[in-house]
């Protein structure tokens, strides 16, 4: 499915391709250092893509440039987004919710998270995409809350 973001610019949700995969590393990495300022930089590696999406199903957005503009990913033993990224410049601009909206069985299908309660920006934005609070814990990257989506959105 073809998608306009509010810049004006075209993308596609489509399956992650090997080739992707450093990419998305490095956007991980970027990303968590450029939103987790509460944490020290030096707290994130390169590396920890390879680790922390082992076994994950993952969609890319991706320009009609072939860049990458975000990614979700996903444990689907029991449907919990993992991961949901996107390049700081495409950040508010739709990328993310087509991300989420991308997600089979998105209209009937409940998916979990866990938000840093820190990360202030992607609270409210999953709480604006049907998202309810379930509960609350805390990580090595401070507190966070469970979260669950909404059978039936729109």
């Amino acid at each position: 499915m073809s998608y306009v973001d509010t810049n004006g610019r075209a993308f596609v949700i489509e399956v992650v391709r090997p080739a992707d995969l450093p990419v998305l590393a490095q956007l991980y990495l970027d990303v968590r250092r450029q939103t987790m300022t509460w944490l020290t930089p030096d707290r994130f590696r390169y590396e920890d893509f390879a680790s922390d999406a082992a076994g994950e199903t993952i969609q890319v957005a991706r320009a009609a440039n072939e860049e990458i503009l975000g990614f979700i990913s996903v444990w689907p033993a029991d449907n919990f987004i993992h991961m949901l990224y996107v390049r700081e410049t495409s950040q508010g601009a739709g990328v993310g919710a087509a991300l989420l909206k991308a997600l089979p069985g998105w209209q009937s299908r409940v998916y979990r998270l866990k938000c840093l309660v820190k990360n202030s920006r992607a609270r409210a934005f999953y709480l604006r995409h049907g998202c309810v609070v379930t509960g609350a814990g805390t990580s090595e990257e401070g507190d966070y809350e469970d979260m669950v989506t909404v059978v039936a959105r729109a």
